[in-house]
């Protein structure tokens, strides 16, 4: 050992603990690994240094004589006992989040405490020579008197490890604790902390966690339910509305195949008549978007089979108008036509039906006239390196053909029927006058052309390949070296 450290073993064991500190708080966390190897040295080197002195933690102090080399003496071996407690502490740990995660914490807490205490004990009997059958008679009382001070915050802690043991949810799990819903974001000795969709912070203790009813909607990891309740006319036939719920869910490409998504009734009053709709997404952010789609589509297809929503019951189109005129009151594009112009269309346009699997309109071909779809799935389907895939699906309102009609351009894409599906044809030569005349019409049309062309392009596109960084390990490799 060096001549300077057996001079003076004091003042090194005093550096080496100060040493450990800047070390610890300097090395970044992501560092872990580093940190503990850096601990481990500095333990074994001040634990050299200690007993190379004669400062064996497991007896009295020596120094007799000089009282204040018997103070520091005291002071650092019981230094030692408090530095191994907080390095077994940091090795246990590290060995926690390795096999069970973040989710070990509390745990790793509970056991660093026990250690502490272990150390405490043992110092005060081997260092200051304390009886230490007293002292634990002692620290017993005063643990009752404790214990029944702090009975529920030691309830949330034991609820706290039954949960971390049981492990009903983790981090980062969505979970639903008695209707309080939100994503894990820390469990700790107290409490459970939810992050709500609403951006909002709910802190719910390990005791109430612990007997309540919870719900995890991030098991299995790869299917998150969802349901959408819709309300509907009592009068309406149930066979018709299922239908076109289930058409609904045909159009939505966002809910899984598998578990097959469903229509259900729910309850019946004089008021009106609830379904639902339920399902399953491959991702938690998808349930809000995809129940707002849902809902949607669910209001187009029931509105195409003559069956509107209570909420919307007001505003439904008269019986008595044809089913070309109630379309083009529902089209997004020509709904802002003057009633003659939409008594003029309507008396132009012809229905034309399709079973599940015809060819609507094929890809590379020039229209000559506009479909709107009046009721149905129908499916977009492109072609990418030689394959053909599904880009999307299209449902009641929305036109096939614009393209032609606009530029006499060809259609990127195959329109193919999902279901049965109902169409009205519009011709060319009763649709150009009147994008002549209302350029808002064409300019809406245009505009939805330019978002598809665009929409087809990225779809299509290979992605840009990023060339990989070779080394020098690796060129030589290539070359059999």
């Amino acid at each position: 050992m060096p001549s300077f450290i057996v001079d003076h073993p004091m003042v090194c064991a005093l550096a080496l603990i100060l040493i450990d500190i800047a070390v610890w708080r300097l090395i970044s966390p992501a560092l872990a690994n580093w940190k503990l190897a850096a601990r481990l040295v500095i333990f074994a080197v001040f634990s050299a240094v200690l007993f190379n002195d004669g400062m064996n933690p497991m007896q009295a102090a020596p120094y007799v004589d000089d009282t204040a080399l018997h103070l520091a003496a005291t002071a650092l071996q019981i230094g030692w006992w408090l530095f191994a407690a907080r390095t077994l502490t940091v090795l246990l740990g590290a060995v926690m989040m390795q096999r069970v995660g973040h989710t070990g914490r509390l745990l790793q807490d509970l056991m660093g405490a026990v250690i502490f205490l272990i150390a405490i004990i043992a110092a005060m009997a081997y260092v200051l020579d304390l009886p230490v059958k007293g002292v634990l008679a002692t620290s017993g009382a005063v643990a009752i008197i404790v214990g029944l001070a702090l009975q529920s915050t030691l309830s949330d802690v034991f609820s706290g490890i039954v949960l971390n043991t049981t492990k009903p949810y983790q981090i980062d799990d969505w979970i639903s604790i008695d209707g309080t819903e939100g994503r894990v974001t820390d469990i700790d000795w107290r409490a459970t902390r939810l992050q709500t969709s609403q951006g909002s912070l709910a802190v719910i203790p390990n005791s109430l966690a612990a007997k309540a009813k919870i719900i995890n909607f991030s098991r299995p990891a790869d299917m998150f339910g969802l349901a959408v309740s819709l309300q509907v006319s009592p009068h309406a036939r149930p066979q018709t509305v299922i239908e076109a719920l289930e058409r609904a869910m045909q159009g939505c490409r966002a809910l899984l195949a598998k578990p097959a998504p469903s229509v259900a009734f729910k309850a019946s009053a004089s008021g009106g008549v609830e379904y639902e709709i339920s399902g399953f997404v491959p991702a938690m952010g998808l349930k809000r978007e995809v129940r707002n789609q849902l809902y949607d589509l669910a209001f187009r297809h029931l509105q195409a089979a003559g069956v509107g929503l209570l909420s919307a019951s007001e505003g439904s189109t008269p019986a008595t108008v044809s089913g070309a005129r109630a379309l083009l009151e529902r089209s997004s594009i020509f709904s802002t036509l003057r009633q003659e112009e939409k008594d003029t269309f309507s008396q132009n346009m012809t229905l034309h039906t399709y079973r599940a699997g015809d060819m609507i309109l094929p890809a590379g071909e020039v229209s000559d006239h506009l479909f709107i779809i009046e009721s149905g799935v129908v499916s977009v389907m492109l072609v990418k390196g030689g394959h053909a895939f599904e880009a999307g699906r299209m449902g009641p309102g929305e036109v096939i053909g614009e393209s032609g009609i606009l530029s006499d351009q060809a259609t990127l894409a195959d329109f193919t029927a999902k279901t049965y599906c109902t169409l009205y044809r519009i011709e060319n030569e009763y649709l150009k006058p009147c994008l002549d005349a209302r350029h808002d019409i064409g300019e809406a049309m245009k505009a939805l052309l330019d978002f598809r062309v665009h929409a087809a392009q990225a779809l299509t596109e290979d992605a840009p390949v990023v060339p990989v960084k070779k080394g020098f390990l690796q060129w030589l490799r290539s070359r059999g070296l």
